[in-house]
């Protein structure tokens, strides 16, 4: 087994007129839980058919463990594919879902029994091998699905949304197990989504899709700390946008405005003088003062009135508008120090973010 057992290369896909996917080139690595993320309609869904085989590429490779599969039948690639409506045979019991591909294959009697029961026992449904589908939970039926796929012992597990359906309380329960049984298995998970959460939550790395182009791939942190475009800003979680210009440039230093108060943020992406930007600050690195903890106004704290208050149990949102009109997100977590966190609306604040906690991007219209 090599050690990217999914490598795709230059791949483009068109239907018609239409192209959906530009150009995609990466890799999945054996045994690691990669989520390819992006808005409804950027491409996720046909880049896992490709993999799996059910579309070919227009132009470009897709290389599993080593060999290139382009037209290679889907039946051949030794891949399985856990679809978002589970697609289980509502005639046949839990056992008979589960063993039907094995029997396709010719496995033997005593072999099928062994690997069905045993793949039910590792989704924890080994009780209800004689129900019928429409006799289980929507994540049961899901579980299902995943024991069917891997009872073929796939090189590649590739999962269409498959939590898209659950309730938000069962849908966070299959994240945990689903995280936790691809690392028992040790293959490597492909997943689809576009919950920005969930691709956080699970994912080694996340691929995120834009317009059926890569627009970053990383690890769950980098592309939420380090996005490397505004594309990327806005798609992961909430962020303050402010655009400017680069004003000056010295010793890796660029200065910029910001709600007219000049600020000297460290220059990692090489600005120039004279360059618009954009300075992203995401919620939860802004902080609120109110007029009694205020520890005395800077010329970095940017003053604002609360235009919105929203509790989140753990946290209270705030929606601040400043001087210019702008309205900026803060997020503020209950603490020992400020167990109350109480704002009202019209009430006047001062907001701000520590230097370096900010991402300085190129600007895009």
């Amino acid at each position: 087994m090599t050690e990217n057992i999914v490598e795709i290369k230059h791949a483009s896909k068109s239907f018609a007129d239409q192209q959906v996917l530009r150009n995609i080139s990466l890799t999945v690595k054996a045994g690691e839980f990669l989520t390819l993320l992006g808005p409804s309609g950027c491409g996720k869904t046909t880049l896992l058919r490709l993999i799996s085989g059910f579309e070919q590429p227009t132009s470009g490779q897709i290389i599993i463990n080593g060999k290139d599969m382009v037209n290679t039948p889907p039946s051949l690639r030794h891949v399985n594919t856990v679809f978002q409506s589970y697609a289980l045979f509502p005639h046949m019991t839990v056992y008979q879902n589960v063993a039907f591909g094995l029997q396709c294959r010719g496995v033997a009697k005593e072999q099928i029994q062994e690997k069905v029961m045993a793949a039910l026992a590792m989704v924890k449904l080994d009780k209800f091998s004689q129900r019928k589908p429409k006799q289980l939970s929507g994540g049961q039926q899901q579980r299902v699905a995943i024991a069917r796929a891997v009872v073929n012992e796939p090189l590649v597990l590739l999962l269409d949304e498959p939590l898209s359906s659950l309730d938000y309380r069962l849908r966070k329960a299959m994240q945990l197990e689903l995280k936790q049984l691809q690392r028992n298995l040790g293959i490597a998970f492909v997943f689809v989504t576009h919950d920005q959460e969930e691709a956080l939550s699970m994912s080694d790395r996340v691929v995120i899709l834009d317009e059926g182009h890569v627009e970053q791939i990383g690890t769950p942190r980098e592309v939420y700390e380090e996005p490397v475009s505004l594309a990327v800003a806005k798609f992961i979680g909430e962020t303050n946008i402010f655009d400017t210009e680069v004003l000056a440039v010295k010793d890796n230093k660029i200065t910029v405005t910001v709600e007219q108060e000049q600020h000297e943020y460290t220059n990692k992406r090489g600005f120039v003088a004279g360059q618009k930007v954009h300075v992203v600050v995401r919620p939860e690195d802004v902080r609120a003062w109110d007029k009694v903890d205020v520890p005395g106004v800077t010329g970095a704290m940017l003053p604002g009135v609360v235009e919105e208050v929203i509790y989140k149990g753990t946290t209270v949102d705030l929606m601040v508008r400043l001087a210019s009109g702008k309205v900026v997100a803060t997020t503020e977590f209950f603490d020992e120090d400020d167990p109350k966190l109480e704002y009202s609306i019209g009430e006047k604040v001062w907001v701000e973010w520590t230097p370096g906690w900010e991402v300085i991007l190129p600007y895009e219209v």
